[in-house]
């Protein structure tokens, strides 16, 4: 069952997900990597198997994951792996929105990697 068959309420949910599709096509628009050139981001899937959603789960693993749509038609599925910063396991933990846990735009930071051969990409939030 999803966690939309279950009711579940999480922060980890449509609006953060459709919210980190845009700043992930942001990223993409600018990133200088040749290899990326073109890329985008059509959707991250906020149905990652129920367990994964608890507090428990992620303040223990302090990561969710589940899948993202990434490419230069932004159809080829990889591996997405979210990671938790402290602000955002503070947040989880209160069942509070994780929008302003993604970083800014135009952000020094490298909060993105991905691998285009293995098909995954790394999101840290802060």
């Amino acid at each position: 069952m999803t966690n939309a068959e279950q009711n579940i309420e999480t922060p980890f949910n449509e609006e953060f997900c459709t919210r980190l599709e845009y700043r992930i096509c942001h990223e993409l628009e600018k990133s200088p990597d040749p290899e990326l050139k073109g890329f985008w981001c059509d959707g991250i899937s906020w149905f990652p198997t129920e367990n994964q959603l608890t507090k428990k789960h992620v303040n223990d693993k302090r990561k969710i994951e589940t899948k993202a749509w990434i490419g230069k038609t932004g159809q080829t599925e990889f591996k997405a792996t979210i990671y938790f910063g402290q602000k955002a396991l503070s947040k989880y933990a209160k069942g509070l929105d994780l929008t302003k846990t993604i970083p800014e735009l135009e952000s020094d930071s490298e909060w993105i990697e991905i691998d285009i051969e293995n098909k995954t990409i790394d999101i840290k939030l802060t």
